[in-house]
C-alpha cells in the first residue's frame, strides 16, 4: 500500500513550476536498484576475480609441483681468496678498502721495497763476482790444458826414444856379430899366415897384413861390444844379460819401467787429473796414447777436457747457485707488490700501513663476482629424479619474485651434510633414530652478469629444477661428473698473493 507523504511548500512550489516536458523525462527513467542489490553484485565480481585468479595461480603452483623439485634449503655461494704476503716486511702502502671492486692484477697493498732492493744489489755483485772466478777458472784451465798437451807429447816423445833406443841396441848387436864374425875370419887367416910363416910361400909382408887385420877385427869387436853395453846401460839394463843371454833382449815391459818414460807418463797423469780426467798407474803408456787417439782428434778432445775440468764446473755451479739467488731474491722484491689473483670485491681488510706481517699472514679477502654457484641442500628422497644437466629456476629472496636466475646441475657433493661436519654423527651406538639427510646439489648459473643483478654469497635461494626436462650441456644426466683431465705440463703457475678457498 503506497504512503503518502506530505511535501514541503518549497517543494510544492517547485513542482508546480515542471514544465511539461520535464515532467515526461521523468516518468520515463527506469527505476535505480537499491543499495543493497548493488552490494550483492559487487560481491560477487569481487568472488568471481578471486576465484580466477586462484585457479591460474593454483594451477600453476599445481604444475611447479608436479614437474619440479625444490628446497628452501639454498644459499648462494662462492670463491674467496685470502691475500696473504709470500715476504715479510712493513706495509707501505693499503691502496683498497672493504667493498672496494678490484680486477685480477690490481695492487691491493705494498711491502716497504727498500731492504729488498739491497738485497737484490748484493745478490748482483755476488753474480758478478762468480762470473769473474769462472773467467779465472776457464784461464787456468785452458793453461792446464796446454801444459797436458805437452806432456802428452813429451810421454809420446819418450815412448820413441825409448823405441829407438831398442832399435839401436838390435843395431848394435848386429854390428856386433858382424865384427865378430869379421874377427873369426881375420883369426883364421892370420892362424894360416903363421903356420906359413918363415918359408917361401909367405912373406913377412903378407904376414904383418893378416896379423893387422886380425888385431883391428879384435878391436872391432872390444868396440862394438862396447858399444852394446853402453846402449843396455841406457836402457837400464846389465851390460851383460845374466846366464850369457842375447844381448838384445829386452824385458817386454821395458816401457813402463823406463825412467824417462815413467817421468812423462807422471807428469801427464798430474796434469790429467786437473782436468778430470784420472789415470791409473798400472796403464802403459802405450795404453795411455791409446786413450787419447781412440777418442779422435786431440784438439777437440783437450777442448772439451778443458770445459768439463772440475775448477770449471765448480766455477759454474757457484756462478748458477748466485743466479738463482739473484733470481729469487729479484723474486722476493717483486712480491712487495701484493696483488689481486681474481676479479672481485674486497672484504674483511685487517691491515694498516705500518704494520709488520708476516708470510702467509692474512691481510684481506677478496671474493669473486663471477664464479659463483647456488648450493642446494636436497633431501636424500628426492635426489632420485635430479641429475647432471638439468635446468633449474633461482628465486632470490633479495630479489622477491621479480627476478628469476637461470641455471643447472652441475654436479653432486660425495657425502651428506652430516657426514662432512667436523664431528659426524655416531650411528654406532644403538641410539639410531633415522632423519631425512640432505645432499648439497652444486648448481651453475646461466649467463650471469654481475653488474645487473648481483648475488651476494650467503643470500637464501629457492630453486625449482625441472625434472621433466631432458638434461644439456656436460655429464649430461649422469650423477657423477667425468675425470679431469690432466694438464701436459707439470705443476701449476701458483698463487702469489693469496690462497684460493
Amino acid at each position: 500500500m503506497p504512503v503518502e507523504t506530505a511535501e514541503k511548500p518549497d517543494e510544492v512550489g517547485r513542482s508546480e513550476q515542471r514544465l511539461p516536458g520535464d515532467r515526461a523525462e521523468a516518468t520515463s527513467a527506469p527505476p535505480q536498484p537499491p543499495p543493497a542489490r548493488k552490494r550483492r553484485l559487487l560481491i560477487g565480481g569481487i568472488v568471481v576475480v578471486v576465484l580466477i585468479v586462484a585457479g591460474i595461480f593454483g594451477f600453476h603452483q599445481i604444475r611447479l609441483a608436479l614437474n619440479t623439485a625444490s628446497t628452501d634449503d639454498a644459499y648462494v655461494n662462492g670463491h674467496v681468496t685470502f691475500v696473504a704476503p709470500r715476504v715479510a716486511g712493513q706495509i707501505s702502502q693499503i691502496l683498497v678498502d672493504d667493498n672496494y671492486r678490484v680486477r685480477k692484477g690490481d695492487l691491493l697493498a705494498q711491502i716497504d721495497k727498500e731492504p729488498f732492493q739491497i738485497a737484490v744489489a748484493q745478490k748482483k755483485a755476488a753474480v758478478d763476482t762468480a762470473n769473474t772466478d769462472l773467467q779465472a777458472a776457464i784461464a787456468s784451465t785452458r793453461g792446464i790444458e796446454a801444459e797436458a798437451r805437452s806432456r802428452r807429447w813429451k810421454l809420446q816423445g819418450a815412448k820413441e826414444d825409448l823405441e829407438n833406443q831398442v832399435a839401436l841396441l838390435h843395431d848394435r848387436v848386429a854390428a856386433l856379430e858382424k865384427a865378430k864374425a869379421t874377427l873369426t875370419l881375420a883369426q883364421a887367416d892370420f892362424g894360416r899366415a903363421k903356420q906359413l910363416h918363415g918359408t917361401p910361400a909367405e912373406s913377412n909382408q903378407e904376414f904383418d897384413r893378416y896379423q893387422e887385420a886380425f888385431s883391428t877385427a879384435s878391436a872391432q869387436v872390444t868396440q862394438a861390444l862396447a858399444a852394446v853395453r853402453q846402449i843396455r846401460a841406457s836402457l837400464g839394463l846389465p851390460p851383460d844379460p845374466p846366464d850369457g843371454g842375447d844381448l838384445s833382449q829386452v824385458p817386454a815391459n821395458l816401457d813402463q819401467t823406463f825412467s824417462s818414460v815413467l817421468q812423462a807418463q807422471a807428469d801427464l797423469i798430474e796434469s790429467a787429473a786437473q782436468l778430470g780426467v784420472v789415470h791409473s798407474y798400472d796403464q802403459s803408456p802405450k795404453q795411455m796414447l791409446d786413450e787419447f787417439e781412440k777418442e779422435g782428434d786431440i784438439d777437440r778432445i783437450f777442448a772439451k777436457l778443458a770445459e768439463d775440468a772440475p775448477a770449471v764446473k765448480q766455477a759454474e755451479a757457484k756462478l748458477e747457485v748466485a743466479k738463482q739467488e739473484l733470481a729469487e731474491a729479484e723474486l722476493n722484491l717483486r712480491y712487495c707488490d701484493i696483488i689481486s689473483e681474481i676479479d672481485g670485491v674486497v672484504t674483511r681488510r685487517n691491515v694498516n700501513r705500518g704494520n709488520y706481517v708476516q708470510i702467509g699472514q692474512s691481510l684481506m679477502a677478496v671474493r669473486s663476482l663471477r664464479e659463483i654457484w647456488v648450493d642446494a641442500n636436497f633431501k636424500e628422497t628426492e635426489l632420485g629424479d635430479l641429475r647432471i644437466g638439468l635446468p633449474v629456476d633461482l628465486y632470490v629472496d633479495m630479489y622477491g619474485g621479480r627476478r628469476v636466475f637461470k641455471g643447472r646441475i652441475s654436479g653432486f657433493t660425495e657425502g651428506t651434510g652430516s657426514t662432512l661436519a667436523l664431528l659426524p654423527a655416531e650411528n654406532a651406538t644403538g641410539n639410531f633414530i633415522k632423519v631425512v639427510q640432505r645432499l648439497p646439489v652444486r648448481i651453475d648459473l646461466e649467463n650471469y652478469d654481475p653488474d645487473k643483478n648481483p648475488l651476494f654469497i650467503g643470500t637464501s635461494v629457492v630453486p625449482y629444477v625441472y625434472i621433466k626436462e631432458p638434461p644439456t650441456g656436460p655429464d649430461a644426466g649422469k650423477f657423477l661428473q667425468t675425470e679431469m683431465a690432466q694438464p701436459q705440463t707439470g705443476g701449476s703457475a701458483g698463487n702469489p698473493a693469496g690462497v684460493s678457498k
